[in-house]
């Protein structure tokens, strides 16, 4: 699975963190750091962090 995001939209509201801080935090300068290849374990506490995005900021394909 591969993560992005879109640095012009994302706004760092932190809903992804929320969701899934393993591999979503908000930096101390308030800046999204995201594992952009998470485990296949991983995948449903990452979809449910992309999904949880309120801006859509984020996607990740298989």
């Amino acid at each position: 699975m591969k993560v992005s995001v879109d640095r012009d939209v994302c706004v760092a509201h932190g809903q992804c963190e929320y969701n899934d801080p393993e591999h979503f935090t908000i930096n101390d300068d308030g800046v999204l750091e995201l594992d952009e290849n998470p485990p296949d374990s991983a995948e449903e506490s990452v979809l449910r962090a992309v999904s949880a995005c309120p801006v859509r900021a984020l996607s990740a394909t298989s």
